[in-house]
């Protein structure tokens, strides 16, 4: 009977090891599957930051462009114009013509300027809103996500 009572208490023993092996097992498994599928997490959102990056980057390249090619436009502008207002200037008649058409080309020139640092301001503006969205947009999604996973 005694023999019995040692295999009875072997077996238990063994059962008993046996189920916390199983549950580690299981733990060690759920905890790898829970890791890999945080690391996939954590790449898609990795990616998705780099595609914004590259996004913001090609918004703000294209802004510069097109603040770089207004800025030749007016340049060429403002020269044409100069050389028009100093033919004229050389074909006055009068110290008060010259002055004259001095004074005009002057207020002209600033309204132009003005006219023109208005639209680069507006480029830059939009610029910069069109670079930042991209980014803007992960950073709300990357909250969205911590928020959800509280």
């Amino acid at each position: 009977m005694a023999a019995e009572t040692v295999k009875t208490a072997t077996d238990k023993v063994k059962a008993t090891a046996e189920t916390y092996t199983a549950a580690g097992t299981q733990a060690f498994k759920d905890g790898v599957e829970k890791s890999l599928a945080g690391l996939n997490e954590l790449n898609a959102h990795s990616k998705k930051n780099l595609e914004a990056l590259v996004a913001s980057a090609t918004a703000a390249t294209k802004g510069a462009e097109s603040l770089g090619a207004q800025a030749m436009s007016f340049s060429k502008t403002a020269v044409e114009r100069q050389v028009e207002a100093a033919k004229a200037l050389s074909g006055a008649r009068s110290v008060q013509e010259a002055v004259e058409l001095q004074t005009a080309f002057a207020k002209s020139a600033m309204e132009t300027y003005m006219a023109e640092l208005t639209r680069a301001t507006e480029t830059v503006s939009a610029t910069v809103k069109d670079s930042l969205r991209p980014l803007n947009e992960r950073a709300t999604a990357m909250m969205e996500t911590f928020q959800a996973a509280r």
